[in-house]
């Protein structure tokens, strides 16, 4: 990602005495967004000529620079490329070839993709740095040689914990708070978000801003939207993709392609990009860096907001699509309240908090007095909120296509749900006191996902073959009657990963 040191350690090779008497000549190209080949040709060639090139023909600029460089061993860095490799770069890499044997191409990029494209040898994937690394780093910058205060030390290992291993923004603080010399000045940097940093003192906004300005327009929603992830919230692709898929976010695939492998691909890309990080407790699982995620509140500003973030009375609420909440081991009503101006509002997620409280004791009335004013809701989620019941008032939000009541204690769900027509994904993962689902169920024809893992089903409602396009069904309970049959998964033909089939006596 944006800062994380691949342009300095790529200057610690490039001038590393070593480095300068192993190589004849030495070139240095920065080649930023976009990639001309007459343009980096001609400062390639300028580079090892000490002389301006007022050439602009491409073969002839090819045929000077295969004479300055032929017979010598050269090293070359292609700083901050953005670009795949493709017919252009092609045609770069001829004159190049009559470099004598040992020189070598350095390629630094925040695209992984890219790297694959260019590289011969496998890519040296940067890290960010310790913590320890980044508080030296921190003090070099912002103490210099004064004594450290025991106050100031403290709020500075704050920020750093911050900058969560990214050098750029370790040093720019560092930099930023080296000439005030007041403790609340200290603490004031420490509660502001990166977009309120001084623009002349502070460039890491900036710095993330461009890589987020060169994504791919259809990924810049995808991103954005998890700025109502927590800080520090480990995500799974499969349940990002389904809240993509909800929102409306994801281009109709064409072919036979499933929409869901569309959200892989975008999901895919963005980790390709450093957006999302692979988790160190579980490769499964990815993270977003601190920064990168304050980069998506600022992206997606006033539309999208978490609760816990301690909204003002006083900002508007009416553009207001998005929202969030870490839950509380026991709710109060009254933290629901600003949701009653939301009329728009399209996403009402729940998060476990990071130190895992379990269940949270949310009042029925919530719902109750929530879902009859949230009427465009497309994602609703209640996960691990011990309500008991949901109000008949959920069949009249038509535009809700994601519900998850996983780990609730729900012991039925109203029969008004089989009026949602545009539901794609149901998740009722460990609901231990549902036993029975609706009788309409089979109305529910968009239904693509039905997580129904850990509950307690003693039967499917009749008229499941209705509902074609279902692609997970974690389980399948098998009676003798007419219509519970096993001729029900006749039709199911998208069915893809495992699936629980019980009561086969009955078949």
């Amino acid at each position: 990602m944006s800062g994380i040191g691949k342009t300095t350690l790529a200057q610690l090779v490039y001038n590393d005495d070593r480095v300068d008497e192993h190589f004849d000549l030495r070139i240095w190209m920065f080649v930023s967004d976009h990639f001309d080949a007459v343009r980096v040709t001609k400062t390639i060639l300028e580079s090892v000529s000490t002389e301006k090139v007022d050439l602009d023909d491409l073969n002839l600029l090819q045929v000077c620079l295969k004479e300055k460089l032929a017979g010598k061993r050269f090293l070359l860095v292609l700083d901050d490329v953005w670009n795949k490799r493709n017919n252009d770069w092609d045609l770069l890499w001829i004159p190049l070839k009559s470099g004598k044997s040992g020189s070598k191409i350095i390629v630094t990029t925040q695209n992984s993709d890219v790297a694959s494209s260019m590289g011969t040898v496998r890519a040296h994937n940067l890290r960010g740095l310790s913590f320890e690394d980044c508080w030296l780093l921190f003090r070099s910058q912002a103490f210099e040689n004064r004594i450290v205060d025991v106050n100031f030390e403290a709020i500075g290992k704050e920020i750093v914990k911050r900058c969560d291993g990214l050098p750029l923004a370790v040093k720019r603080f560092g930099i930023l708070l080296h000439p005030r010399m007041e403790e609340d000045e200290w603490k004031d940097i420490l509660s502001r978000k990166i977009w309120d940093l001084p623009d002349d003192e502070s460039n890491i906004l900036q710095t993330l801003r461009l890589s987020y300005n060169h994504l791919p327009a259809h990924l810049k929603p995808c991103f954005a939207y998890c700025s109502l992830f927590p800080m520090e919230f480990e995500f799974d692709r499969d349940s990002v993709v389904l809240l993509w898929m909800a929102e409306g976010f994801l281009e109709q695939p064409k072919g036979n392609k499933k929409l869901e492998a569309v959200g892989c691909e975008y999901f895919q890309e963005l980790v390709s990009r450093s957006f999302f990080q692979q988790s160190i407790h579980d490769t499964s699982r990815f993270i977003m860096h601190n920064l990168m995620k304050e980069l998506a509140q600022f992206v997606y500003g006033e539309f999208c907001f978490r609760l816990e973030d301690k909204i003002k009375e006083s900002e508007a609420f009416e553009k207001a699509r998005h929202s969030s909440y870490i839950r509380h081991q026991r709710e109060v009503n009254t933290r629901f309240e600003s949701f009653s101006r939301l009329e728009y509002l399209r996403t009402f997620l729940s998060f476990d908090p990071t130190d895992g409280i379990g269940v949270s004791y949310l009042a029925n009335k919530v719902p109750c007095d929530l879902l009859p004013r949230l009427r465009y809701l497309r994602v609703l989620s209640f996960n691990a909120c011990r309500i008991t019941e949901l109000p008949d008032t959920i069949g009249n939000l038509k535009h809700l296509r994601y519900l998850d009541l996983s780990r609730t204690a729900i012991e039925r769900l109203p029969d008004s749900i089989s009026l949602l027509c545009n539901l794609q994904t149901l998740l009722l993962v460990e609901c231990r006191s549902l036993t029975k689902l609706p009788e309409e169920m089979g109305n529910l024809t968009s239904l693509r996902h039905l997580h129904i893992t850990g509950s307690r089903l003693k039967e499917m409602p009749p008229g499941m073959c209705r509902l074609k396009n279902l692609q997970t069904l974690s389980k399948f309970m098998v009676r003798r009657d007419s219509g519970w049959g096993i001729r029900d998964l006749r039709d199911m033909l998208q069915l893809k990963g495992s699936l629980l089939i019980s009561g086969l006596q009955n078949v």
